[in-house]
């Protein structure tokens, strides 16, 4: 007898039409979906309407939560004014450089690299929302799978879509290592350095134009579609619980659902709040999350057992899983990491809280022109990167079904 994993996988196309038509209607039809918006609000209610009514799903929940959306990028006029009060004060005073440049570079670590909230109450309070779904199981319930996705779009990055990933990274280097470089000359001035001191101070002064740049790293006028990154994460998950679903099939003792993140482009606040809020639920059982964060193209499919910015250490044991699924049909998959400068996925967020999870991405980590721009449309989605990690996915759900993380 057929199972019903080899049914899913036999009508992949069928999910990945469905993928593709659900993001093409909400980037179409729908408001833009910056953080804590009401844009962001109306597709997680679309998307809940979607799981009761087509995904079999008895518990869905819709989650509101306070946050500060534009201090992760409101952060970068602090940096850039620190920045300038490092240089100017160097003239004056060395102590004063080095106080206002570790400042800077204390700033940018922790709410930049670590995603701390240092600056945000100083910003305005939105509400961002998330979606939880749950497809219940046969049986006693012994194991749950989650698959997640974020809802939000990122605003523009205009030096990326104007000029490509190595000037945007270029911009974010160049002011890093501006800092630097003058904490280094008030170092040299405190310790009694010659006369060169002056002259390299005044050459410093070329690095001006990326700290004056820093507020401009992104458009606040402008909100990227987001098919990629992430509605083919969050759709990735409705697609396997709906295809469940028209199969009447209720896997037994494994329940399955989905955790629909809002405003993870402003520093994973949509996965930190669902944390919060689920601490001490879903630990009846061995849990485990599936972070899925723009998939795209199909020769970078990737488990990141290393996540936000390579500080956080995720899920080994469900990256395995997830690799062997795909090699057993033939998909390529990589092993890898979100490097330095290189952001997170929501499976950082997850995995700080508690929860076992693992963070899949299809994309290449060096920046792509479709990358935070208006190139991340519906007709820039790729229907064979869409089908490998789907099936990856059903595969992975299947060895786990079948007790391959019981007893890790």
């Amino acid at each position: 007898m057929k199972s019903i994993f080899s049914s899913l996988l036999a009508e992949s196309g069928e999910s990945v039409s469905y993928m593709i038509g659900e993001i093409t209607h909400i980037c179409r039809d729908m408001e833009p979906r910056s953080p804590g918006s009401g844009g962001e609000r109306e597709c997680a209610e679309y998307m809940a309407g979607l799981l009761r009514k087509e995904c079999g799903c008895e518990k869905v929940q819709i989650e509101s939560f306070l946050e500060h959306p534009g201090a992760f990028y409101g952060y970068l006029s602090f940096s850039a004014a620190l920045d300038l009060l490092c240089v100017g004060s160097f003239f004056l005073s060395p102590w004063l450089s080095i106080l206002f440049g570790g400042a800077a570079v204390l700033l940018m670590l922790f709410q930049f690299i670590l995603y701390h909230e240092i600056v945000d109450p100083v910003f305005p309070l939105s509400e961002g929302t998330n979606v939880t779904a749950v497809r219940p199981c046969a049986g006693e319930v012994k194991r749950r799978v989650f698959f997640n996705g974020h809802m939000d779009a990122a605003w523009e990055w205009p030096l990326n879509y104007h000029f490509g990933g190595v000037v945007f990274e270029a911009h974010s280097v160049g002011a890093t290592v501006g800092i630097l470089y003058y904490l280094f000359l008030s170092v040299c001035a405190l310790c009694g350095a010659g006369t060169w001191i002056r002259p390299a101070s005044l050459a410093g002064l070329a690095f001006l134009p990326f700290w004056v740049g820093l507020p401009f790293l992104r458009d606040r006028n402008r909100v990227v579609d987001g098919a990629n990154d992430d509605l083919t994460g969050c759709c990735m998950g409705i697609a396997l619980l709906r295809a469940l679903e028209r199969h009447g099939a209720a896997l037994e003792g494994t329940e399955v659902g989905v955790i629909l993140t809002g405003s993870e482009e402003c520093g994973l606040r949509g996965a930190k709040a669902w944390c919060r809020a689920h601490k001490d639920d879903f630990t009846d059982v061995p849990t485990f999350i599936y972070s899925f964060d723009t998939i795209h193209d199909p020769r970078y499919l990737m488990t990141n057992e290393r996540d936000l910015n390579g500080t956080v250490k995720t899920d080994a044991a469900m990256s395995r899983v997830f690799l062997e699924a795909a090699a057993e049909l033939g998909i390529p998959c990589a092993k890898g990491w979100v490097p330095p400068m290189g952001g997170a996925t929501d499976s950082a967020a997850f995995t700080q809280g508690g929860f076992r999870s693992v963070g899949i991405t299809g994309l290449n980590h060096k920046l792509e022109n479709y990358y935070h721009t208006r190139r991340d449309s519906y007709d820039n989605l790729d229907p064979r990167g869409l089908e490998n990690g789907y099936r990856a996915a059903v595969r992975a759900l299947e060895k786990i079904h079948g007790g391959a993380l019981d007893i890790e």
